[in-house]
């Protein structure tokens, strides 16, 4: 069953993103890698806005435990991408987050992503439970599908 294109109705919060001259591959559209890394982009500048990791110092950091991806049109350079984020499970130490690329003036994604970050003890790589305010953040990007 192909997976339809989510819209841009279904998130709350969106960054924006551009792309760069080397993310076009030799067919001339922006390389499949290049999503994930929009995908991690677009979601850890949001948990850095919020407070809510702390690249450098913090005692907490975010491993990907599961990724996927589901391509309906291409990107390429020069363009300003819209990444639609949301979150759609909270679990004891781990967060599904969902990323939706939109061209600028599009209603419908161009690719929908996924990642599981389970959160850890930077130096013992143990996971740890979320804290309230950390779970009470997520909330404002929660949607339940």
């Amino acid at each position: 069953m192909k997976k339809k294109p989510s819209n841009r109705s279904e998130y709350n919060f969106f960054s924006k993103i551009s792309t760069r001259w080397n993310d076009n591959d030799i067919y001339g559209h922006m390389n499949n890698i290049v999503y994930y890394a929009l995908f991690d982009t677009a979601v850890n500048k949001w948990l850095i806005q919020n407070n809510l990791i702390d690249i450098k110092n913090g005692k907490n950091i975010g491993l990907i435990v599961q990724s996927g991806c589901n391509y309906f049109s291409s990107f390429q350079y020069p363009e300003d991408i819209d990444a639609g984020i949301r979150v759609t499970k909270i679990g004891t130490s781990s967060v599904r987050y969902e990323v939706g690329l939109f061209h600028e003036k599009d209603e419908i994604s161009s690719a929908d992503g996924f990642f599981v970050h389970v959160y850890v003890d930077r130096v013992k790589n143990t996971p740890i439970p979320l804290n309230y305010d950390f779970k009470k953040t997520l909330d404002t990007i929660y949607i339940e599908l």
